[in-house]
């Protein structure tokens, strides 16, 4: 995935999208444009939380 598609997916509060991190389902939280990070959240767990490059991210 690239930085505008995810800041598209973070900003989109009307519609749910699919994104996996490794197969894993994420909430993508934050998005850092200049650095090409995101910080997720993994699975159903508030507290599992990651800062990931932006391409290791995969929708659908």
């Amino acid at each position: 995935m690239d930085v505008k598609r995810a800041m598209e997916i973070y900003t989109d509060k009307e519609h749910t999208f699919e994104v996996k991190l490794e197969g894993q389902p994420v909430w993508i939280e934050n998005v850092d444009e200049q650095n090409g990070m995101a910080t997720v959240q993994v699975g159903s767990r508030p507290t599992n939380t990651q800062t990931v490059k932006v391409e290791r991210l995969q929708e659908g």
